[in-house]
């Protein structure tokens, strides 16, 4: 190959690699802006204590928001989620109440949530209802039954629970740690192994995967339960840093965890998107909240923000698709 045509394929390369990954790219070209109005408005947010703060704050919803990317790359979607965390913040507090170990509580806790997913997938997958329809009924469901148990009252929880036991220092880091260790290993998991690989095949066309001997139910049923796991382990995550569970946690979070997989280039037609555009979308969105405070903007902005990003990550999807169809 001569020089000239090894430049060109290096282009044309590079030109493909970034046509594969402009949303990605550009949601961390937004971040970078972001980092760059806070770096000049509020050079304070750069040290090490409000970073670990948010970064701390954020790992319970970024544990949350890769179980919600491997639901709408398979094309379906989970609105119930800030419901089943609430459900679980509470019941793992009162099981840490009762002087369970914490040790017995984070499986428990699991368990719950994995329970609260597979109804979803057994309603979406097994009796073909629109996951819509099932998420939103399973929404109010969980979360008025909720209320009506609680009273709105708060779960007291006993020393020894806050930070696992650990120094809040440790405590945070630890939380991180659990965090980025399973966003790595979904990361690996979807482009790896047969089990991530189905996912997609479902999301891109569920009777072409049938076909090539793929389970579309079945995958779709342990997407759910999943999700719910991975609820039920953020909701743990998110008791230990607080000595008290409100039963109104989780309040917004499905919307947070929507926002952070579609503005990270997951299509929402499915098949399509990666856990690293996850990650920089949610990094992008928990800096959105501190760059509004210190512009002097009021706080319920962000939600109108959230929805206004979906709102154009949809669109911009939507463009690409009609494009790549043409």
């Amino acid at each position: 190959m001569s020089r000239k045509e090894n430049q060109s394929f290096l282009t044309s390369a590079a030109t493909s690699a970034t046509r594969r990954h402009f949303r990605e790219l550009s949601v961390a070209a937004a971040l970078a802006l972001v980092l760059l109005v806070l770096a000049v408005v509020a050079p304070a947010f750069f040290q090490p204590q409000p970073l670990l703060s948010l970064l701390t704050r954020e790992a319970p919803t970024l544990v949350v928001a890769c179980g919600m990317a491997l639901i709408i790359i398979s094309r379906q979607i989970d609105i119930s989620v800030g419901s089943q965390f609430a459900v679980c913040s509470v019941a793992a507090g009162l099981l840490a109440a009762s002087k369970l170990p914490l040790a017995l509580v984070l499986p428990a806790s699991v368990a719950l949530g994995a329970a609260m997913g597979a109804i979803n997938g057994a309603l979406i997958a097994g009796l073909r209802l629109p996951s819509i329809v099932v998420t939103l009924a399973t929404m109010v469901t969980w979360r008025e039954a909720l209320r009506w148990q609680q009273q709105g009252a708060f779960v007291n929880l006993p020393d020894g629970v806050q930070w696992f036991g650990l120094s809040q220092l440790a405590g945070q880091w630890a939380l991180i740690a659990v965090a980025l260790s399973l966003l790595v290993a979904l990361a690996f998991a979807t482009k790896h192994l047969a089990a991530g690989r189905f996912i997609y095949a479902v999301g891109s066309d569920a009777e072409a995967a049938r076909l090539a001997g793929i389970r579309p139910q079945l995958t779709t049923f342990g997407v759910f339960v999943f999700m719910g796991a991975l609820t039920g382990l953020a909701a743990m995550m998110n008791v230990v840093q607080s000595p008290q569970v409100d039963p109104k946690s989780g309040t917004g979070l499905e919307l947070k965890a929507i926002a952070a997989v579609v503005v990270g280039g997951v299509a929402i037609s499915g098949g399509r998107g990666n856990l690293w555009g996850v990650f920089a979308g949610l990094l992008l969105l928990a800096c959105i909240t501190p760059a509004l405070t210190h512009l002097h903007v009021e706080a319920y902005w962000e939600k109108a923000i959230q929805g206004a990003i979906i709102l154009l990550a949809v669109v911009a999807d939507g463009v690409r698709t009609r494009k790549e169809r043409n």
